[in-house]
């Protein structure tokens, strides 16, 4: 078994002591992707934001993760292709 990575080691810390379970951690993968996505498409600051605020849509029930990631996904090319700049 390999050494857990940096980044595995401190979500799983985190979510413990958040106090979410680490089922949670299955979808790392699809919100690094959102990060980059909003970085690349509006500014770097935009990265954390939209994790952020996908998380706070998925906690209340109003979108699951697959849904809040493919919003971003959507808005991210419209705003690549409308945006000036």
């Amino acid at each position: 078994m390999s050494e857990p990575s940096q980044l595995d080691a401190w979500s799983a810390a985190l979510a413990q002591e958040l106090g979410i379970e680490e089922e949670a951690l299955g979808h790392t993968g699809a919100l690094l992707d959102v990060a980059r996505d909003a970085a690349h498409a509006v500014a770097r600051p935009a990265a954390p934001l939209t994790t952020f605020l996908v998380g706070w849509a998925v906690g209340t029930g109003r979108v699951t993760v697959d849904e809040g990631v493919a919003a971003v996904e959507r808005l991210a090319a419209r705003w690549t292709e409308e945006m000036p700049g």
